[in-house]
Formats: C-alpha cells, structure tokens, sequence
C-alpha cells in the first residue's frame, strides 16, 4: 500500500512547533491517530502547567495543503472517555 508524507504542526495562533521532516502513513485514520500521538507528546514535554485550549494539531499534505486540524484539548476529551 502506497504512503503518502504528511506534516503536523502544532499552533495557538502565535507559537508554532513545525514539523520539519513528516510521516508517512498510507490511510487518513493513521494521520489521525497520529495527530493525537503529536498532540499528547507536545503535552508530555512541556512539564510546567500550560493552557493547551488554544492549540491544535494542524496536518499537511506534501503540497503543503492543510487537510485536518485536530485541537488539542479534543485530544484529551476523547483520551479520558477510552
């Protein structure tokens, strides 16, 4: 199965965390369920208590074309609710 490369930057609008290098993933659940990987691990690093309600993952094609946005605190609703 054919992969296609995907970026996934992470933004509130002023700070920026960019993805340089990308992920390959063959299908849009991946993607997804990769988006949730990027947003829980940006968490995990920063240590000191952040507001994480205005950031979100923003997901790239290889043209440079956002496809998906996942926000953050999403990402923590539906991790408590598994």
């Amino acid at each position: 199965m054919p992969t296609r490369l995907y970026r996934f930057h992470c933004t509130d609008g002023h700070e920026l965390v960019t993805d340089l290098r990308g992920s390959r993933f063959p299908n849009a659940a991946q993607v997804r369920a990769h988006a949730d990987r990027v947003a829980l691990a940006l968490m995990e690093r920063v240590v000191e208590r952040f507001d994480w309600s205005g950031w979100q993952v923003e997901v790239y094609d290889a043209k440079g074309r956002r496809i998906w946005i996942r926000a953050f605190p999403d990402v923590c609703v539906d991790r408590r609710a598994a």
